[in-house]
């Protein structure tokens, strides 16, 4: 018996990384998924090919979660595909470009932004009344880059330190109905962004983190089944950071 049997969840960004990762771990949990993703159909329709091959639903569904309007849309589809929505998951994300404050292109600080929170909002918007009809969960992942804030990253930065506070907001403000909101902070985490990391930081990065390793997509995964089944039934409005003890 899985921890989330019966369940439905949507995870956004879900067709690689990350997300694929937490998209495979609800799966194997017993959790019927959506997996949305923004362009690569492909590897979506890969990563859902193999939660039927855990014996679970899965729907593919293309929004860009910058955009309300599609992700409202997208909501109403994995509603209406599997009757309600248990839990939730605002994953996607972009990598800034790297640039001094000074020099950053204000179309560039805009993309980010649009992505990496606007997104999160427009996704928990549209998900928390479906998630309060049946008391389930939020998920939100951010980084520990919001913790370090290096030089150089500032939309990035900014944007997941911008998704901390949304989930304590949030969490204060939908506990009363039932609703757990907690995020995700992982490190660095071998993603097509955490390999790019690696390629041109080498080894440095490594030496960085205590535990001697980068994450695999599978470690995020374990926690948020963790925090989005009921052993974590007790924990809401909190960062879990997930990163080998590199932020401590």
């Amino acid at each position: 018996m899985g921890k989330l049997d019966g369940k439905t969840a949507l995870v956004t960004g879900g067709g690689r990384g990350i997300g694929r990762g937490i998209v495979l771990a609800f799966a194997r949990e017993g959790a019927d998924v959506t997996i949305n993703y923004r362009r690569d159909r492909d590897a979506a329709e890969r990563t859902a090919d193999e939660v039927r091959a855990l014996g679970r639903r899965a729907l593919t569904v293309q929004a860009d979660v910058a955009e309300r309007e599609a992700v409202d849309a997208m909501v109403r589809t994995a509603v209406e595909t599997f009757g309600g929505l248990d839990l939730a998951v605002a994953n996607s994300g972009v990598a800034a470009r790297v640039a001094p404050v000074a020099a950053t292109d204000p179309a560039e600080w805009r993309r980010v932004m649009a992505t990496d929170l606007d997104g999160a909002f427009w996704t928990a918007r549209a998900t928390i009344p479906h998630l309060t009809a049946r008391r389930g969960a939020f998920l939100f992942i951010s980084s520990i880059g919001a913790d370090a804030a290096a030089p150089g990253g500032a939309p990035y930065h900014v944007a997941k330190a911008g998704v901390n506070a949304l989930t304590k907001v949030l969490a204060k403000e939908v506990a009363s109905a039932g609703v757990r909101v907690n995020c995700i902070a992982p490190g660095l985490v071998r993603s097509e962004m955490g390999e790019r990391l690696l390629r041109f930081h080498g080894d440095a990065v490594l030496a960085a983190i205590p535990l001697g390793r980068a994450g695999e997509p599978d470690d995020i995964g374990r926690a948020a089944v963790f925090l989005a089944s009921d052993d974590a039934g007790w924990i809401t409005g909190k960062i879990l950071r997930v990163d080998g003890g590199a932020w401590m």
